[in-house]
């Protein structure tokens, strides 16, 4: 099983196996030390500048722009 199929099952549970499942999970983030928190959390800002910024050159580029010149904003 991936994750979308994870999060998939997960979201069709009821409400409440929802919360306890989130306060379980968001407790089980209290194992993680100071160092891999951070860790998890500068992978994770770069995923979303990167996906944003892909996003932001499509956006750019389908619009026929010349996307050398969007890039130094």
């Amino acid at each position: 099983m991936n994750l979308a199929q994870l999060e998939a099952e997960i979201l069709a549970l009821p409400l409440q196996d929802r919360a306890a499942l989130a306060q379980r999970l968001l407790l089980s983030l209290e194992d993680v030390s100071e160092s891999e928190f951070e860790r998890l959390w500068g992978e994770e800002s770069a995923r979303r500048v990167a996906e944003f910024t892909s996003a932001y050159n499509k956006a750019i580029e389908q619009e026929g722009l010349p996307l050398d010149e969007w890039r130094s904003f």
